[in-house]
Formats: structure tokens, C-alpha cells, sequence
């Protein structure tokens, strides 16, 4: 098979290989190992340039890592400053109609000898000391240019002692970029599909549908490992008065400003997932902490919304595992236990939490058969 058949069918395999990632971290992996196959290059590194940071930060490394390189490292970045081919380059070169070539650097600090000056640069100190530094021979360069603006670069390797990237090596580079510049376009319209499938609209906080998913999975954490799951459900008070006085568009503010306090309650609880269940309803999913610290959590979130300008505060339910609620097998049984709480403070006017466990009533409520006067089954999709 000749070469140019050989990365035609890298090409395709890159392309295919990005096509059927489902996240971002698999697109960045198939992409930085695709090129390092394409181009056979021992190491590759897909990077991104962040320029509210003034920074190009890896996403992932690929290949035979040297000491001290993660696969998706958290904070490997470095300044641009320290690599002005990023801004100078692929900013004012390309924004100016010059095309996005490839180049190549070598441990001796000079660009491949089969390189013409098309694909020649000054070379760079700080990408010599660290092939130097981490025993690799050569790298090709190639920047990756996304929605017209320069995105980042895709990074490939050679350990020292194995043949020079050359000015072919570049230019095959440079079309695998384009190639992954397409992939993570279609893996960023995927991540926003799947987004706006799990995210309400109005207030950016997960919705009914996350909400389900989520404590399916924790109630199966639960039953498998004993992990304390906790549910706190919240009807917000006075939102019809706010629509009927104010108009809609105040009552969605009261709506946006509630969600956001309690994203920042549900901050506390590491994991939580904060959710709007629907109209003036929402929930908090906690799988770790103990019960007295969810309580705690729903007790701060009953006194923040209580100080919001409009509204009559919330009426909140809390059941979690970790009371003696009795056996939790499904996510409906720890629905109807918040839910009841949840209409008890609603009833009594509870300036705080109703925790299902601690009050008597509620466990009567939630064992009784539902009737339309406490039976506002928001959750009545759920799987039994």
C-alpha cells in the first residue's frame, strides 16, 4: 500500500475514531492518539489556547508519557508568552490570510532539515528545553483553527534518536488538524445538545429529567453500598401573587434569583445536583454527607430565600437515608418521603425544613394513599 493510501486511511480512522466519542475527554484522547499514529510519533498532546487566561492549557497527553504527564492533566498550562508562535502566529498571521501550515521543532533547536522556509520559523526555546527534558528527539507543531478563530494546536512527537519530522510530516499535520478541528466542533454540538436536554432553560440548573437519572443511580449507591442519599424538595411561596401583581417576567426573575441561591446552598454539599423540577418547584440531590448536614444546608437555603426582595420564601421538605425513614429501594419511595415532608411545611407555614424521620405526620402522609388534597404528584413520571 502505497504512503499516501496508507494516510488516507489514517485520515478516515482519525475522523471515524473522533466521530464516535461520546464526551470531550474521548474526543481529545482519539484525537491526540489518532495524529500520534497518523504521524508515527511516540507522544502527542492536543492543548487549547485560553486567552482570558493568556494560556495554553493540555487537555490531554497521549502516548509514552514522560514523568510528571498525566493523561488529562488538571492544570498543566503554560503562558503564551513563553510561546509567541501561538499569538503571533496563529492570531495575526492567519487573521491576516496566511494559512495555518504546520511546523516542526528538534531537540537542537532548528526546524527539520527537508523543511523548506514555507514551513521554517524561528524555533522556539522553551519547546527545545522540553523535548530536551523529557528525551524526545522532535515535534511537530500543527494549530488548530475552530469557527475562524485559532483554537489551540495538536502537539506530536518522536523520542530522540528516531527520524526528523520533514516539511511532508508538516503538511500531513496540518490536514490532521483540520481534521480535529472538525471532530471537536461536532463533540461541542453534541455536549450542547446534551446539555439542553438536562438543563432548564429559565434558571441554567438541571431539570426533571437529570433529576430522574440521578437518583436512580444514587438510590442504586445506596442499596449496593449503604452511601447516605438525600433529597431536598422545595415549593417556592407566593410566586402566583408575584405573576399576578408583578407580570411574568418579575415572577422568572423571583424564579432565576431563587435557582441561583440554590445552586450556591447546594455548593456546600460536594456533588449535590440542584434542579428545577418544574413551575415554582425545586430539588437538591445529595449522595455523601449525613443527614444533619443536609438539614443544615436546607435550613441556610429556607433563611436565603426568605431575604429575597419578592416571594414569600420556601416551603421545604428534606428525607434522606441517613434518618430512619425505613428501607429506600426506589427513587419514588424517597420522593414521596420529601414530598410529604415538603407539604407539611407547606401546611404549617414551617419557616424551615420538615425532615421526613423526625416528624411522625410525615411518615403517616407518605404511607397513606394519596388523595388530591396533599397529592401533588410532580413526580409522578417516576419508575416505581
Amino acid at each position: 500500500m502505497g504512503g499516501d493510501d496508507v494516510r488516507l486511511r489514517a485520515v478516515v480512522s482519525l475522523a471515524q475514531t473522533m466521530a464516535a466519542a461520546y464526551t470531550a475527554k474521548e474526543s481529545w484522547r482519539a484525537a491526540a492518539v489518532g495524529a500520534c499514529d497518523a504521524l508515527g510519533g511516540s507522544f502527542a498532546a492536543l492543548s487549547v489556547w485560553e486567552r482570558d487566561r493568556g494560556r495554553l492549557r493540555v487537555l490531554v497527553n497521549a502516548g509514552e508519557r514522560a514523568e510528571g504527564e498525566e493523561e488529562f492533566p488538571e492544570e498543566e498550562a503554560y503562558p503564551v508568552h513563553r510561546f509567541p508562535e501561538i499569538t503571533e502566529f496563529l492570531h495575526e498571521r492567519w487573521a491576516g490570510g496566511g494559512e495555518p501550515d504546520a511546523w516542526v521543532e528538534t531537540a537542537e533547536g532548528r526546524a527539520g532539515t527537508d523543511a523548506p522556509a514555507r514551513g521554517a520559523r524561528p524555533f522556539c526555546h522553551q519547546r527545545v528545553a522540553a523535548l530536551q527534558r523529557r528525551g524526545r528527539g522532535c515535534c511537530v507543531v500543527a494549530p488548530i483553527v475552530l469557527h475562524g478563530r485559532a483554537w489551540g494546536e495538536l502537539y506530536v512527537a518522536r523520542p530522540a534518536g528516531a527520524p526528523v519530522f520533514d516539511r511532508d510530516d508538516a503538511d500531513f499535520a496540518t490536514v490532521l488538524a483540520a481534521v480535529v478541528a472538525a471532530g471537536i466542533a461536532q463533540t461541542e454540538r453534541l455536549e450542547e445538545v446534551r446539555k439542553l436536554a438536562f438543563t432548564d432553560p429559565l434558571t441554567g440548573l438541571a431539570n426533571r429529567r437529570a433529576v430522574d437519572i440521578r437518583l436512580d443511580e444514587a438510590v442504586e449507591l445506596h442499596r449496593a453500598e449503604n452511601a447516605v442519599v438525600s433529597l431536598v424538595v422545595c415549593d417556592l411561596n407566593g410566586l402566583k401573587s408575584v405573576n399576578d401583581t408583578h407580570g411574568h417576567a418579575v415572577g422568572d426573575r423571583l424564579l432565576e434569583r431563587f435557582g441561583s441561591v440554590l445552586s450556591r446552598c447546594g455548593a456546600i454539599l460536594p456533588g449535590a445536583l440542584a434542579a428545577r423540577l418544574g413551575g415554582d418547584e425545586f430539588c437538591l440531590i445529595s449522595v455523601g454527607p449525613g443527614a444533619d448536614e443536609v438539614v443544615r444546608v436546607a435550613t441556610e437555603l429556607c433563611e436565603r430565600a426568605a431575604a429575597l426582595e419578592l416571594g414569600d420564601g420556601v416551603a421545604c421538605g428534606v428525607a434522606s437515608t441517613g434518618d430512619p425513614i425505613g428501607q429506600v429501594r426506589s427513587a419514588r419511595r424517597l420522593f414521596r418521603l420529601a414530598d410529604a415532608a415538603q407539604y407539611r411545611a407547606k401546611a404549617g407555614r414551617a419557616v424551615g425544613p420538615v425532615v421526613a424521620g423526625r416528624d411522625g405526620e410525615v411518615m403517616r402522609l407518605a404511607d397513606s394513599p394519596p388523595t388530591p388534597a396533599h397529592d401533588r404528584r410532580r413526580l409522578r413520571g417516576n419508575r416505581p
